[in-house]
Protein backbone atom coordinates (compact mmCIF):
# COMPACT_ATOMS: atom_id res chain seq x y z
CA UNK A 1 0.00 0.00 0.00
CA UNK A 2 2.93 2.25 0.80
CA UNK A 3 4.85 1.63 -2.27
CA UNK A 4 1.23 2.27 -4.24
CA UNK A 5 0.92 5.51 -2.47
CA UNK A 6 4.67 6.65 -3.11
CA UNK A 7 4.01 5.72 -6.97
CA UNK A 8 1.14 8.31 -6.86
CA UNK A 9 3.04 11.03 -5.02
CA UNK A 10 6.05 10.74 -7.90
CA UNK A 11 3.34 10.92 -10.25
CA UNK A 12 2.31 14.50 -8.78
CA UNK A 13 5.11 15.38 -8.43
CA UNK A 14 6.44 14.97 -11.74
CA UNK A 15 3.28 16.06 -13.70
CA UNK A 16 3.22 19.39 -12.30
CA UNK A 17 1.65 22.07 -13.99
CA UNK A 18 4.84 24.19 -15.23
CA UNK A 19 6.25 20.61 -16.14
CA UNK A 20 3.08 19.65 -18.57
CA UNK A 21 3.24 23.48 -19.83
CA UNK A 22 6.92 22.69 -20.53
CA UNK A 23 6.73 18.85 -21.96
CA UNK A 24 3.53 20.24 -24.17
CA UNK A 25 5.21 23.14 -25.73
CA UNK A 26 8.56 21.16 -25.99
CA UNK A 27 6.80 18.69 -28.36
CA UNK A 28 4.97 21.36 -30.12
CA UNK A 29 8.32 22.93 -31.46
CA UNK A 30 9.87 19.30 -32.01
CA UNK A 31 6.72 18.23 -34.06
CA UNK A 32 7.36 21.86 -36.64
CA UNK A 33 11.25 20.48 -36.64
CA UNK A 34 9.92 17.79 -37.71
CA UNK A 35 7.78 18.57 -41.01
CA UNK A 36 10.64 19.83 -43.28
CA UNK A 37 13.02 16.88 -42.27
CA UNK A 38 10.27 13.76 -42.94
CA UNK A 39 9.55 15.57 -46.52
CA UNK A 40 13.00 16.09 -47.55
CA UNK A 41 13.81 12.12 -46.52
CA UNK A 42 10.42 11.41 -47.95
CA UNK A 43 11.92 12.87 -51.48
CA UNK A 44 15.62 11.17 -51.01
CA UNK A 45 13.60 7.70 -50.77
CA UNK A 46 11.66 8.63 -54.18
CA UNK A 47 8.43 8.96 -52.42
CA UNK A 48 4.94 10.95 -51.31
CA UNK A 49 5.61 13.88 -48.79
CA UNK A 50 2.71 12.15 -46.33
CA UNK A 51 4.42 9.24 -46.79
CA UNK A 52 7.55 10.77 -44.29
CA UNK A 53 5.08 12.38 -42.26
CA UNK A 54 2.82 9.94 -41.52
CA UNK A 55 6.10 7.73 -40.89
CA UNK A 56 6.64 10.42 -38.17
CA UNK A 57 3.57 10.54 -36.37
CA UNK A 58 3.18 7.16 -36.32
CA UNK A 59 6.86 6.10 -35.42
CA UNK A 60 7.13 9.01 -33.30
CA UNK A 61 3.79 8.02 -31.19
CA UNK A 62 3.94 4.46 -30.61
CA UNK A 63 7.94 4.80 -29.59
CA UNK A 64 6.92 7.96 -27.25
CA UNK A 65 4.51 5.60 -25.46
CA UNK A 66 6.17 2.44 -25.45
CA UNK A 67 9.34 3.19 -26.07
CA UNK A 68 12.42 2.65 -23.75
CA UNK A 69 13.37 6.38 -23.48
CA UNK A 70 11.26 8.73 -22.08
CA UNK A 71 11.84 12.29 -23.68
CA UNK A 72 13.31 10.44 -26.87
CA UNK A 73 11.96 11.06 -30.81
CA UNK A 74 11.38 8.68 -33.44
CA UNK A 75 10.83 9.28 -36.96
CA UNK A 76 11.26 9.21 -40.71
CA UNK A 77 15.14 9.80 -41.08
CA UNK A 78 17.98 10.66 -43.58
CA UNK A 79 20.06 7.32 -43.29
CA UNK A 80 16.96 5.08 -43.53
CA UNK A 81 15.81 6.66 -46.41
CA UNK A 82 19.34 6.29 -48.41
CA UNK A 83 18.94 2.50 -47.74
CA UNK A 84 15.41 2.76 -49.81
CA UNK A 85 16.65 4.30 -52.92
CA UNK A 86 17.12 1.46 -54.81
CA UNK A 87 14.22 -0.67 -53.52
CA UNK A 88 11.68 1.66 -54.52
CA UNK A 89 13.61 3.15 -57.88
CA UNK A 90 13.80 -0.65 -58.89
CA UNK A 91 10.23 -1.82 -57.79
CA UNK A 92 8.16 0.42 -56.28
CA UNK A 93 6.70 2.21 -53.17
CA UNK A 94 4.78 -0.82 -52.28
CA UNK A 95 7.54 -2.96 -51.91
CA UNK A 96 9.04 -0.77 -49.82
CA UNK A 97 6.31 -0.85 -47.25
CA UNK A 98 6.48 -4.68 -47.07
CA UNK A 99 10.10 -4.25 -46.10
CA UNK A 100 9.16 -1.74 -43.41
CA UNK A 101 6.62 -4.41 -41.99
CA UNK A 102 8.96 -7.17 -42.28
CA UNK A 103 12.17 -4.61 -40.73
CA UNK A 104 9.69 -4.30 -38.05
CA UNK A 105 9.07 -7.87 -37.41
CA UNK A 106 13.19 -8.01 -37.62
CA UNK A 107 13.18 -5.79 -34.46
CA UNK A 108 10.41 -7.06 -32.45
CA UNK A 109 12.76 -10.13 -32.59
CA UNK A 110 15.75 -8.39 -31.79
CA UNK A 111 14.04 -6.86 -29.07
CA UNK A 112 12.34 -10.47 -27.79
CA UNK A 113 16.23 -11.87 -27.91
CA UNK A 114 17.45 -9.13 -25.82
CA UNK A 115 19.74 -7.98 -28.66
CA UNK A 116 19.75 -4.15 -27.65
CA UNK A 117 21.97 -4.65 -24.52
CA UNK A 118 25.04 -5.83 -26.56
CA UNK A 119 25.29 -1.45 -27.42
CA UNK A 120 26.74 -1.30 -24.50
CA UNK A 121 29.85 -3.12 -26.76
CA UNK A 122 30.53 0.18 -28.25
CA UNK A 123 33.43 2.04 -26.55
CA UNK A 124 33.17 5.77 -25.72
CA UNK A 125 35.57 6.66 -28.87
CA UNK A 126 33.18 5.27 -30.87
CA UNK A 127 30.44 7.46 -29.24
CA UNK A 128 32.53 10.58 -28.93
CA UNK A 129 33.03 10.01 -33.00
CA UNK A 130 29.13 8.74 -33.59
CA UNK A 131 28.23 12.20 -31.58
CA UNK A 132 30.50 14.38 -33.78
CA UNK A 133 30.06 12.75 -36.86
CA UNK A 134 26.58 13.37 -36.40
CA UNK A 135 26.62 16.71 -35.62
CA UNK A 136 28.97 17.47 -38.84
CA UNK A 137 26.19 15.84 -41.38
CA UNK A 138 23.10 18.23 -39.52
CA UNK A 139 25.27 20.59 -40.16
CA UNK A 140 25.99 20.09 -43.79
CA UNK A 141 22.54 19.11 -44.86
CA UNK A 142 21.68 22.72 -43.72
CA UNK A 143 23.61 23.96 -46.44
CA UNK A 144 21.63 22.92 -48.84
CA UNK A 145 18.38 25.52 -48.30
CA UNK A 146 21.01 27.78 -49.01
CA UNK A 147 21.41 26.82 -52.91
CA UNK A 148 18.95 26.26 -56.02
CA UNK A 149 18.43 24.19 -58.97
CA UNK A 150 20.75 26.14 -61.41
CA UNK A 151 18.63 24.51 -64.86
CA UNK A 152 21.27 22.31 -65.47
CA UNK A 153 20.48 19.35 -63.22
CA UNK A 154 22.86 21.05 -60.37
CA UNK A 155 22.29 22.74 -57.59
CA UNK A 156 24.09 26.32 -57.39
CA UNK A 157 24.03 29.35 -54.37
CA UNK A 158 21.61 31.35 -53.81
CA UNK A 159 22.57 34.99 -55.09
CA UNK A 160 24.90 37.33 -52.94
CA UNK A 161 21.90 39.40 -51.33
CA UNK A 162 19.19 36.61 -50.82
CA UNK A 163 22.03 34.60 -49.03
CA UNK A 164 22.93 37.38 -46.92
CA UNK A 165 19.51 37.77 -45.97
CA UNK A 166 18.80 34.32 -45.03
CA UNK A 167 22.17 34.24 -43.14
CA UNK A 168 20.84 37.27 -41.20
CA UNK A 169 18.30 35.55 -40.39
CA UNK A 170 19.31 32.08 -39.24
CA UNK A 171 21.32 34.23 -36.77
CA UNK A 172 19.02 36.42 -35.38
CA UNK A 173 17.04 32.70 -34.96
CA UNK A 174 19.97 31.75 -32.91
CA UNK A 175 20.77 34.64 -31.01
CA UNK A 176 16.94 35.07 -29.99
CA UNK A 177 17.19 31.05 -28.96
CA UNK A 178 20.82 31.70 -27.00
CA UNK A 179 19.08 34.60 -25.44
CA UNK A 180 15.55 33.23 -24.69
CA UNK A 181 17.03 30.54 -22.73
CA UNK A 182 18.94 32.48 -20.48
CA UNK A 183 16.32 34.79 -20.27
CA UNK A 184 13.15 32.00 -18.88
CA UNK A 185 12.45 28.68 -19.39
CA UNK A 186 8.74 28.58 -19.29
CA UNK A 187 8.50 28.65 -23.13
CA UNK A 188 11.38 26.40 -24.97
CA UNK A 189 13.77 28.50 -26.25
CA UNK A 190 13.60 26.76 -30.20
CA UNK A 191 10.22 27.40 -30.45
CA UNK A 192 10.69 31.51 -28.98
CA UNK A 193 13.02 31.50 -31.96
CA UNK A 194 10.95 29.73 -34.68
CA UNK A 195 8.00 31.97 -33.92
CA UNK A 196 10.00 35.33 -33.61
CA UNK A 197 12.00 34.84 -36.87
CA UNK A 198 8.72 33.89 -38.76
CA UNK A 199 7.16 36.87 -37.69
CA UNK A 200 9.72 39.09 -38.69
CA UNK A 201 9.11 37.65 -42.44
CA UNK A 202 5.96 38.13 -42.60
CA UNK A 203 5.82 41.37 -40.91
CA UNK A 204 8.64 42.80 -43.71
CA UNK A 205 7.60 40.24 -46.39
CA UNK A 206 10.99 38.98 -46.61
CA UNK A 207 11.60 36.91 -49.72
CA UNK A 208 12.57 33.85 -48.60
CA UNK A 209 10.99 30.21 -48.98
CA UNK A 210 9.26 28.51 -46.57
CA UNK A 211 7.81 25.03 -45.25
CA UNK A 212 4.79 25.47 -47.88
CA UNK A 213 7.78 25.88 -50.87
CA UNK A 214 8.85 22.35 -50.19
CA UNK A 215 5.57 20.40 -50.60
CA UNK A 216 1.45 20.85 -49.36
CA UNK A 217 1.50 18.78 -46.09
CA UNK A 218 -2.06 18.80 -46.19
CA UNK A 219 -4.00 15.30 -46.40
CA UNK A 220 -5.93 13.25 -43.92
CA UNK A 221 -5.88 10.50 -41.60
CA UNK A 222 -3.43 7.29 -42.93
CA UNK A 223 -5.27 5.22 -43.86
CA UNK A 224 -4.76 0.69 -43.43
CA UNK A 225 -3.20 -0.79 -46.57
CA UNK A 226 -1.67 -4.44 -46.65
CA UNK A 227 1.25 -3.50 -49.02
CA UNK A 228 0.68 -4.86 -52.65
CA UNK A 229 3.35 -7.30 -53.21
CA UNK A 230 2.73 -11.07 -53.73
CA UNK A 231 4.11 -13.13 -50.65
CA UNK A 232 6.43 -15.48 -52.90
CA UNK A 233 10.10 -16.53 -52.55
CA UNK A 234 11.28 -14.32 -55.00
CA UNK A 235 9.76 -11.30 -53.47
CA UNK A 236 11.13 -12.30 -50.26
CA UNK A 237 14.46 -12.47 -51.65
CA UNK A 238 14.10 -8.90 -52.89
CA UNK A 239 12.49 -7.27 -49.84
CA UNK A 240 14.36 -9.63 -46.65
CA UNK A 241 18.29 -7.58 -47.42
CA UNK A 242 16.47 -4.01 -47.89
CA UNK A 243 14.77 -5.02 -44.59
CA UNK A 244 17.22 -6.71 -42.42
CA UNK A 245 19.87 -3.43 -43.08
CA UNK A 246 16.76 -1.42 -42.52
CA UNK A 247 16.42 -2.96 -39.14
CA UNK A 248 20.06 -2.89 -38.41
CA UNK A 249 20.54 0.49 -39.31
CA UNK A 250 17.52 1.54 -37.20
CA UNK A 251 18.35 -0.04 -34.26
CA UNK A 252 22.25 1.27 -34.13
CA UNK A 253 20.95 4.60 -34.41
CA UNK A 254 18.57 4.17 -32.05
CA UNK A 255 20.12 2.76 -29.07
CA UNK A 256 23.17 5.01 -29.51
CA UNK A 257 20.36 7.83 -29.48
CA UNK A 258 19.24 6.19 -26.14
CA UNK A 259 22.94 6.22 -24.51
CA UNK A 260 23.15 9.90 -25.52
CA UNK A 261 20.27 11.16 -23.88
CA UNK A 262 20.34 9.45 -21.03
CA UNK A 263 23.62 10.33 -20.29
CA UNK A 264 22.35 14.02 -20.43
CA UNK A 265 19.65 13.85 -18.90
CA UNK A 266 21.73 10.94 -16.05
CA UNK A 267 18.82 8.81 -16.66
CA UNK A 268 18.70 5.37 -17.68
CA UNK A 269 17.11 4.05 -20.53
CA UNK A 270 15.50 0.06 -21.32
CA UNK A 271 17.25 -0.99 -24.46
CA UNK A 272 15.03 -4.02 -25.02
CA UNK A 273 12.22 -2.01 -24.70
CA UNK A 274 13.21 0.37 -27.12
CA UNK A 275 13.89 -2.38 -29.72
CA UNK A 276 9.97 -4.15 -29.23
CA UNK A 277 8.71 -0.35 -29.63
CA UNK A 278 10.88 0.30 -32.28
CA UNK A 279 9.73 -2.48 -33.93
CA UNK A 280 6.36 -2.33 -33.66
CA UNK A 281 5.84 0.88 -34.84
CA UNK A 282 8.11 0.34 -38.25
CA UNK A 283 5.55 -3.33 -38.30
CA UNK A 284 2.37 -0.66 -37.31
CA UNK A 285 3.49 2.13 -40.29
CA UNK A 286 4.49 -0.36 -42.95
CA UNK A 287 0.73 -0.70 -43.19
CA UNK A 288 -0.35 3.18 -43.14
CA UNK A 289 1.66 3.83 -46.08
CA UNK A 290 4.68 5.24 -44.33
CA UNK A 291 8.27 4.81 -45.21
CA UNK A 292 9.54 3.50 -41.44
CA UNK A 293 11.53 5.49 -39.11
CA UNK A 294 13.91 5.13 -36.05
CA UNK A 295 15.10 7.42 -33.54
CA UNK A 296 16.04 10.95 -34.68
CA UNK A 297 18.76 12.36 -32.53
CA UNK A 298 18.29 16.19 -33.87
CA UNK A 299 15.12 16.06 -32.83
CA UNK A 300 15.75 14.29 -29.38
CA UNK A 301 18.16 17.40 -28.95
CA UNK A 302 15.67 19.83 -29.41
CA UNK A 303 13.46 18.18 -27.01
CA UNK A 304 16.00 17.84 -24.54
CA UNK A 305 17.15 21.56 -24.69
CA UNK A 306 13.31 22.47 -24.89
CA UNK A 307 12.92 20.44 -21.15
CA UNK A 308 10.89 17.53 -22.55
CA UNK A 309 11.89 14.66 -20.54
CA UNK A 310 9.04 12.93 -20.23
CA UNK A 311 6.67 10.25 -22.52
CA UNK A 312 4.08 13.63 -22.84
CA UNK A 313 6.36 15.52 -24.88
CA UNK A 314 6.84 12.90 -27.91
CA UNK A 315 3.22 11.78 -27.39
CA UNK A 316 2.73 15.71 -28.04
CA UNK A 317 5.37 16.00 -30.75
CA UNK A 318 3.01 13.33 -32.56
CA UNK A 319 -0.13 14.37 -32.00
CA UNK A 320 0.75 17.78 -33.11
CA UNK A 321 1.89 16.96 -36.63
CA UNK A 322 -1.16 14.66 -37.33
CA UNK A 323 -3.13 18.04 -36.40
CA UNK A 324 -0.96 19.86 -38.75
CA UNK A 325 -1.63 17.12 -41.53
CA UNK A 326 -5.02 17.24 -40.97
CA UNK A 327 -6.10 20.68 -39.97
CA UNK A 328 -3.25 23.66 -39.80
CA UNK A 329 -1.13 22.66 -42.77
CA UNK A 330 -1.70 26.60 -43.93
CA UNK A 331 -0.14 27.62 -40.49
CA UNK A 332 2.94 25.59 -40.80
CA UNK A 333 3.73 26.13 -44.61
CA UNK A 334 4.35 30.13 -43.44
CA UNK A 335 6.86 28.82 -41.53
CA UNK A 336 10.45 29.88 -43.02
CA UNK A 337 12.99 27.37 -43.57
CA UNK A 338 15.77 29.86 -42.16
CA UNK A 339 13.98 29.54 -38.93
CA UNK A 340 14.59 25.67 -38.77
CA UNK A 341 17.61 25.87 -39.88
CA UNK A 342 18.56 28.33 -36.97
CA UNK A 343 17.01 25.46 -35.01
CA UNK A 344 19.54 22.84 -36.20
CA UNK A 345 22.69 24.95 -36.15
CA UNK A 346 21.81 25.50 -32.43
CA UNK A 347 21.49 21.87 -32.05
CA UNK A 348 24.62 21.41 -33.68
CA UNK A 349 26.64 23.35 -31.46
CA UNK A 350 24.73 21.42 -27.88
CA UNK A 351 25.07 17.86 -29.70
CA UNK A 352 29.27 18.40 -30.68
CA UNK A 353 31.21 17.02 -28.12
CA UNK A 354 33.32 19.87 -27.90
CA UNK A 355 35.06 18.13 -25.04
CA UNK A 356 36.21 15.82 -27.38
CA UNK A 357 39.02 18.31 -28.78
CA UNK A 358 40.74 18.88 -25.30
CA UNK A 359 40.87 15.21 -24.43
CA UNK A 360 41.90 13.78 -27.98
CA UNK A 361 45.98 14.70 -27.45
CA UNK A 362 45.96 12.59 -23.34
CA UNK A 363 43.83 9.87 -24.38
CA UNK A 364 46.09 6.95 -26.49
CA UNK A 365 46.47 7.03 -29.50
CA UNK A 366 44.41 4.64 -30.78
CA UNK A 367 40.71 6.15 -29.10
CA UNK A 368 41.85 9.29 -30.77
CA UNK A 369 42.40 7.26 -33.96
CA UNK A 370 38.85 5.71 -33.69
CA UNK A 371 37.34 8.83 -32.91
CA UNK A 372 38.49 10.91 -35.80
CA UNK A 373 37.42 7.48 -38.18
CA UNK A 374 34.30 7.14 -36.75
CA UNK A 375 33.44 11.02 -37.62
CA UNK A 376 35.26 10.54 -40.96
CA UNK A 377 32.86 7.52 -41.99
CA UNK A 378 29.86 8.86 -40.32
CA UNK A 379 29.93 12.01 -42.89
CA UNK A 380 31.66 10.19 -45.86
CA UNK A 381 29.19 6.93 -45.36
CA UNK A 382 26.33 6.96 -42.56
CA UNK A 383 25.96 6.34 -38.89
CA UNK A 384 25.67 2.69 -38.89
CA UNK A 385 28.63 1.52 -40.74
CA UNK A 386 30.63 4.10 -39.00
CA UNK A 387 29.58 2.43 -35.41
CA UNK A 388 30.22 -0.83 -37.05
CA UNK A 389 34.38 0.16 -38.22
CA UNK A 390 34.75 1.99 -34.75
CA UNK A 391 33.75 -1.65 -33.08
CA UNK A 392 35.75 -3.27 -35.20
CA UNK A 393 38.66 -0.95 -35.41
CA UNK A 394 38.28 -0.75 -30.82
CA UNK A 395 38.31 -4.76 -31.21
CA UNK A 396 41.52 -5.11 -33.02
CA UNK A 397 43.45 -2.29 -30.99
CA UNK A 398 42.12 -3.86 -27.72
CA UNK A 399 42.89 -7.53 -29.25
CA UNK A 400 46.51 -6.38 -29.95
CA UNK A 401 47.34 -4.99 -26.66
CA UNK A 402 45.83 -8.07 -24.94
CA UNK A 403 48.26 -9.66 -27.14
CA UNK A 404 51.38 -8.09 -26.18
CA UNK A 405 50.26 -8.70 -22.16
CA UNK A 406 51.16 -12.21 -21.74
CA UNK A 407 54.81 -12.91 -19.85
CA UNK A 408 56.18 -15.32 -17.74
CA UNK A 409 58.17 -15.98 -15.02
CA UNK A 410 60.12 -18.85 -13.88
CA UNK A 411 61.23 -20.97 -10.77
CA UNK A 412 61.80 -24.37 -9.81
CA UNK A 413 60.92 -25.98 -7.00
CA UNK A 414 62.80 -28.65 -5.12
CA UNK A 415 62.17 -32.07 -7.10
CA UNK A 416 63.78 -29.80 -10.43
CA UNK A 417 60.47 -29.07 -11.72
CA UNK A 418 60.42 -26.28 -14.36
CA UNK A 419 57.49 -23.94 -13.31
CA UNK A 420 56.10 -21.12 -16.04
CA UNK A 421 53.81 -18.47 -13.95
CA UNK A 422 51.91 -17.55 -16.62
CA UNK A 423 50.34 -13.78 -16.64
CA UNK A 424 47.98 -12.52 -19.24
CA UNK A 425 44.95 -13.80 -21.69
CA UNK A 426 45.55 -17.00 -24.14
CA UNK A 427 43.91 -16.45 -27.30
CA UNK A 428 43.78 -15.88 -30.87
CA UNK A 429 45.96 -12.94 -30.36
CA UNK A 430 48.71 -13.62 -27.96
CA UNK A 431 49.45 -17.13 -29.63
CA UNK A 432 52.64 -16.15 -31.43
CA UNK A 433 54.07 -14.55 -27.93
CA UNK A 434 53.10 -17.76 -25.86
CA UNK A 435 54.85 -19.90 -28.39
CA UNK A 436 57.87 -17.61 -27.60
CA UNK A 437 57.99 -18.15 -24.10
CA UNK A 438 58.72 -21.99 -24.26
CA UNK A 439 62.13 -23.15 -25.43
CA UNK A 440 61.79 -27.26 -24.91
CA UNK A 441 65.22 -28.63 -26.00
CA UNK A 442 66.52 -26.13 -22.95
CA UNK A 443 63.67 -27.51 -20.38
CA UNK A 444 64.27 -30.20 -17.90
CA UNK A 445 62.10 -33.12 -18.21
CA UNK A 446 59.26 -32.25 -16.04
CA UNK A 447 57.79 -28.79 -16.85
CA UNK A 448 54.62 -26.87 -14.87
CA UNK A 449 52.65 -24.00 -16.46
CA UNK A 450 50.79 -22.43 -13.42
CA UNK A 451 47.76 -20.98 -14.88
CA UNK A 452 46.60 -19.02 -11.89
CA UNK A 453 47.44 -15.52 -13.53
CA UNK A 454 46.08 -15.87 -16.95
CA UNK A 455 42.68 -17.57 -18.43
CA UNK A 456 42.72 -20.01 -21.87
CA UNK A 457 39.79 -18.04 -23.89
CA UNK A 458 39.14 -19.70 -27.10
CA UNK A 459 40.18 -22.86 -29.38
CA UNK A 460 43.51 -21.45 -30.82
CA UNK A 461 44.88 -21.00 -26.83
CA UNK A 462 43.83 -24.73 -26.91
CA UNK A 463 45.33 -25.02 -29.65
CA UNK A 464 48.34 -23.59 -28.81
CA UNK A 465 48.53 -25.44 -25.72
CA UNK A 466 48.18 -29.24 -27.89
CA UNK A 467 51.44 -27.57 -30.05
CA UNK A 468 53.48 -26.95 -27.33
CA UNK A 469 52.66 -30.43 -25.39
CA UNK A 470 53.63 -32.17 -28.87
CA UNK A 471 57.21 -30.23 -28.90
CA UNK A 472 58.00 -31.39 -25.27
CA UNK A 473 56.72 -34.78 -26.18
CA UNK A 474 59.38 -34.86 -29.41
CA UNK A 475 61.91 -33.55 -27.01
CA UNK A 476 61.22 -36.80 -24.22
CA UNK A 477 59.98 -34.48 -21.74
CA UNK A 478 56.50 -34.15 -19.77
CA UNK A 479 54.48 -30.63 -19.99
CA UNK A 480 51.72 -30.62 -16.91
CA UNK A 481 49.10 -27.65 -16.60
CA UNK A 482 48.39 -26.18 -13.24
CA UNK A 483 45.97 -23.90 -11.01
CA UNK A 484 43.27 -23.65 -13.99
CA UNK A 485 40.32 -22.00 -13.23
CA UNK A 486 36.78 -23.59 -13.89
CA UNK A 487 36.41 -21.82 -17.13
CA UNK A 488 39.20 -23.26 -18.44
CA UNK A 489 39.36 -26.48 -17.68
CA UNK A 490 35.72 -26.40 -18.96
CA UNK A 491 37.58 -25.96 -22.26
CA UNK A 492 40.49 -28.04 -22.30
CA UNK A 493 37.60 -30.68 -20.79
CA UNK A 494 36.13 -30.05 -24.45
CA UNK A 495 38.83 -30.62 -26.20
CA UNK A 496 39.10 -33.94 -25.65
CA UNK A 497 41.24 -35.83 -27.72
CA UNK A 498 42.98 -32.88 -28.64
CA UNK A 499 44.93 -32.30 -25.47
CA UNK A 500 47.75 -34.44 -24.75
CA UNK A 501 48.92 -33.00 -21.40
CA UNK A 502 48.77 -33.37 -17.53
CA UNK A 503 46.69 -31.58 -15.44
CA UNK A 504 47.76 -30.74 -11.72
CA UNK A 505 44.79 -29.90 -9.72
CA UNK A 506 44.84 -28.56 -5.67
CA UNK A 507 41.79 -29.68 -3.98
CA UNK A 508 42.14 -26.72 -1.99
CA UNK A 509 42.51 -24.34 -4.71
CA UNK A 510 40.34 -21.17 -4.01
CA UNK A 511 39.57 -17.50 -6.07
CA UNK A 512 41.12 -16.07 -2.29
CA UNK A 513 44.02 -18.37 -2.28
CA UNK A 514 47.04 -17.01 -0.79
CA UNK A 515 50.22 -16.55 -3.18
CA UNK A 516 52.20 -19.05 -1.74
CA UNK A 517 50.21 -21.60 -2.13
CA UNK A 518 51.11 -21.67 -5.96
CA UNK A 519 53.95 -23.49 -5.71
CA UNK A 520 52.53 -25.91 -3.46
CA UNK A 521 54.46 -29.71 -5.36
CA UNK A 522 52.46 -31.96 -3.24
CA UNK A 523 49.48 -32.51 -5.64
CA UNK A 524 49.38 -35.58 -8.24
CA UNK A 525 48.98 -35.29 -12.20
CA UNK A 526 46.40 -36.83 -14.04
CA UNK A 527 45.63 -37.87 -17.47
CA UNK A 528 42.97 -35.49 -19.22
CA UNK A 529 39.91 -37.15 -20.50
Amino acid sequence: MKKTTDIIQHAREKFTPSRIRIELLSGFTVAMALVPEAIAFAFVAGLAPLSGLYAAFIVGLVTAMFGGRPGMISGATGALAVVMVSLVTHHGPEYLFAAVVLMGVIQLIAGMLHLGKFIRLVPYPVMLGFVNGLAIVIFLAQFSQFKMDDGMGGMSWLPQSDLMLMLGLVFVTMFVIWGSGKITKAVPAPLVGILVTTGLVLVFKFDVRNVGDMASIAGGLPKFSVPAVPLTWDNMVIIFPHALIMAAIGLIESLLTLNLVSEITETHGKTGQECMAQGGANLITGFFGGMGGCAMIGQSMINVESGGRTRMAGIMAAMSLLFFIVFASDLIEMIPLVALVGVMFMVVISTFAWSSWRIIRKVPKSDAFVLVLVSAVTVATDLAIAVVVGVIVSALVLAWKASQNIHTRVRFSEAGEKIYLLDGPLFFASVESFNALFIPRDDPDEVIIDFLGTRVMDTSGLQAIDSLAEKYKRAGKNLHLRHLSPDCKKLLDKAGDLMEVSIIEDPQYGVAVDYGARFDDEMEPREVK
